[in-house]
Parts: structure tokens; sequence; C-alpha cells
């Protein structure tokens, strides 16, 4: 995840009416159907608050009908699809646990991310990709916010978090996410190894060219990015690894 200047106007995409990046698409059958189930899941879990727990198992469904989707499609027809762009907005001007996941949730949904400040100097990541990718890749991340402020709610309750002096509770509010979203981070990145070799083994090769278009689409944008190391944490141990094991103990099913 990089940091860019603004975004600079792109010029018409060849082979696409000189319409370029545009979020006015009409969107196929199958695509309205996918973001539908996207709504509903939604509804489902960010709407209500959810666990970590129903934001993995969300995202393994969502991973399903995301690559049943793509399954539907022809290499020809994915690489006639235009990128867009998704933004999620941290309402935050500093750096945030969130950080650390923000890549792995970019690399499970087959697109390219990176940070940016809006009007406001608020951080928010950018999304780029294929239209249904960036939408899943929005939702997944709207869905880890949740459950990482939901899961730290209860944390603030236990036994265990009590034993923190009240000046040491903001480091303990931050370890916590801190290792839950990596924990999160590590799950997303073992189920995308999981789906990537079982849609290699169908013989269609259908990542390699979505990542073939993406790359080629995000080189036009011909953006000024660049890896920016963050500061060093304050880290306590104790609530790390509680956030850390919220995600451990559970079973995620993949094909669920």
């Amino acid at each position: 995840v990089g940091e860019d200047r603004p975004l600079r106007p792109q010029g018409p995409r060849s082979g696409h009416d000189g319409e370029g990046l545009t979020t006015q698409q009409s969107p196929s059958a199958g695509l309205a159907k996918l973001l539908a189930r996207i709504r509903g899941l939604r509804a489902k879990t960010i709407d209500n608050g959810c666990t970590e727990g129903e934001a993995l198992a969300a995202a393994a469904k969502v991973a399903e009908l995301l690559d049943r989707h793509d399954l539907s499609l022809s290499g020809l027809e994915i690489r006639a699809s235009p990128c867009e762009r998704r933004v999620f907005e941290t309402h935050r001007k500093k750096r945030i646990p969130l950080d650390e996941c923000v890549g792995a949730v970019a690399s499970f949904c087959d697109c390219r991310v990176w940070r940016e400040k809006n009007a406001s100097d608020e951080t928010r990541y950018v999304f780029f990709g294929l239209h249904a990718d960036i939408e899943v890749a929005h939702y997944l991340i709207e869905l880890i916010d949740g459950a990482v402020r939901a899961e730290l709610g209860r944390y603030k309750t236990s036994r265990d978090y009590r034993q923190f002096r009240h000046q040491e509770r903001h480091v303990a509010n931050a370890s916590f996410a801190l290792g839950m979203v990596v924990s999160i981070a590590d799950r997303l990145m073992a189920m995308k190894e999981a789906r990537d070799a079982a849609n290699e083994s169908s013989g269609r090769g259908l990542v390699v060219t979505k990542r073939a278009v993406v790359d080629d689409e995000l080189a036009r944008l011909d953006l000024a990015l660049r890896t920016v190391e963050g500061p060093r944490r304050m880290v306590s141990p104790m609530a790390y690894d509680a956030g850390g094991s919220a995600g451990e103990r559970l079973p995620i099913n993949p094909a669920l």
C-alpha cells in the first residue's frame, strides 16, 4: 500500500469507445446478481454488527460467489472489461491497524490498492480493478473494520483488559486491533492461495488474465505511487496475542 499524488485524468482506453474508466457500465445479469448477493450479505453483517468469525465466513461466501462469476466469463470478456476505482474512507488522519489488512483484501480480490489523503487530509484507501472485484474488496474492508470494532468492544469487558491501568489502555486497544487484523490478513492470504490453486486446476488461468488487465490499466494511470514505511508502534504483547487468538481459534471453510 502506498501513498500518491492526486489522481491524474486518464485518456480514453483503446477499444472502449473513448469512455475510459467509468462506473456507468451496464452490468451483466451475472454481475447484477453477484452485487445483489453482496448487498444481502452486507445487510446481514455490516448493518447489524458481526463477529470476526461471521466476517471471515462472509468473506469465504463472497469469494465463492466471485469465483462463480469469473468462471462464467471468457478470457476475452475479462480483457474487454474496464477497470474502475472504489474508495473506502477511514475518517482518520493517522495510520490505523486496518492498514495491515488492506493489502491482503486487495490481493484476495485480485485488485490493487493505494492509500491517499482526501480533501480533509484524512486517509482513504482506493481499490482499483474490475467492477465485481472492487465491490467485493470494499465490502470486505467494511466488514473487517466492523468486526474489529465489535471484537474490541467485547475485549474491553474482559478480565484481562481490566488488568491494564487507565493510561495503558490506549496501547492495549491498538494492540488488540493490530493483532486481530494481522490474523485476518494471514487467513485471507491462505484462503486466496487455496482459491488460486483450485482455479488454476480448471486450466482457464483467469487469475493471470485478470492481473494482466489490472496491471496494464494501472500503468496507464501513470500514478506516482511510493511505498511508505509505517511508524513504529508501542505494542502490548498480551493484548496483541488476544487479538490474534480470536482469529486463530476460528475454523474457516472456504467452500462455505
